[in-house]
């Protein structure tokens, strides 16, 4: 079975409910449970939270605010971060303050230990806020957890669309590369990545096809952490650590930007030289999830069913993050827009703060 066939079987077993773990027999699977435990006994409990960093970004600046909430596991918290302005969600909000002018609601549903069958609740919690854009970082504990592939997609595609639905562009930071976490040890690191890579290619389908975008991870986090490991992972050897954050900031940052049209119109088209290209869906997600921050669109024209079987590959131009500003507390008196759809907001008139007694 090709890698192709392998996520288009995952991403398909999702819509229908079905479906088991994928080219992984049993003793192989009992194999990995038994490493994965060893593994985590050697890391221990992290019984720390992640740093808090929800509050408004830019508050000095002029407008009504844009509104971004990250969503997942404890990646997308931030957990082994050196503190709350160097977590994913606070560089990103930093670059769409930038970038739009103007302030940024941010808030983070993210849980540490959370898998995609959490996404509901964070979900829920989210669309309190009405999100322009939100960023979603899932997968790495539905591997380590040996969750069926086709149950985690499952819950990513659905929560996508309830998202999409509600008027927020989506942006998705596929499963990253497990085997680069050092306690874990041959052959689990050499599955790990083989599962690891298969659920992002069976996620980055299922994200298009609910209309987000995916950005893949796993090499951002793959050969740079494994040949860097004392800079770019955290001290429990397993989250990332401050520098290895801000990669998988920098990566995401321009999808976000372009989802709701703050892109610089010099990169909204594709570029060739820098590899950009359309390919079937299948084969595209593969191709990402082999890459080092490679996005993946659906396709641009034709009706629903084209723009599901095609893809953009595309390998955006990062720019240097700058450090965050310190963000006032979510309880200050800065206008919102009353606008859940995806870009800038309108200057609407200011409505009461759902976060104000947070």
């Amino acid at each position: 079975m090709t890698r192709e066939n392998q996520a288009r079987r995952i991403a398909t077993a999702a819509a229908y409910g079905g479906g088991g773990l994928v080219g992984v027999g049993a003793a192989v699977g009992g194999l990995l449970v038994a490493e994965g435990f060893l593994a985590r006994k050697t890391i221990g409990i992290r019984r720390e939270s992640a740093p808090y960093a929800d509050g408004y970004y830019g508050p000095k600046r002029r407008g009504t605010s844009l509104r971004f909430v990250m969503m997942g596991d404890s990646s997308a918290a931030g957990l082994g971060a050196n503190g709350p302005l160097e977590t994913p969600g606070a560089l990103i909000a930093q670059g769409l303050v930038d970038a739009a002018d103007r302030p940024v609601r941010y808030v983070s549903v993210a849980t540490v230990g959370a898998r995609s069958e959490h996404l509901p609740g964070q979900i829920q919690r989210a669309l309190i806020l009405r999100p322009h854009v939100a960023v979603v970082m899932i997968g790495g504990n539905d591997v380590t957890h040996l969750v069926r592939p086709q149950k985690a997609v499952r819950f990513l595609e659905e929560g996508i669309r309830e998202l999409v639905e509600a008027g927020t562009a989506v942006v998705v930071g596929t499963c990253p590369d497990i085997g680069t976490i050092r306690p874990v040890r041959q052959p689990l690191r050499w599955l790990a990545r083989r599962l690891s890579r298969q659920l992002a290619a069976a996620q980055t389908i299922a994200v298009i096809d609910a209309g987000g975008r995916s950005v893949s991870l796993g090499s951002i986090l793959g050969p740079e952490f494994d040949a860097n490991p004392q800079d770019m992972f955290a001290a429990d050897r397993f989250h990332p650590s401050s520098a290895g954050y801000a990669k998988a900031a920098e990566a995401l940052l321009p999808s976000v930007l372009d989802s709701i049209g703050l892109a610089p119109a010099a990169e909204e088209e594709l570029d060739p030289q820098r590899g950009d290209e359309f390919l079937p869906v299948a084969e595209g997600a593969v191709s990402a999830a082999e890459a080092e921050g490679v996005e993946v669109i659906g396709a641009v024209g034709g009706d629903t069913a084209h723009r599901g079987r095609w893809v953009q590959l595309r390998h955006r131009v990062r720019h240097p993050l700058r450090k965050p500003e310190p963000p006032a507390p979510l309880s200050a008196d800065i206008p919102w827009a009353d606008d859940p759809e995806p870009g800038p907001p309108r200057n609407l008139p200011m409505l009461r703060d759902p976060f104000a007694k947070r």
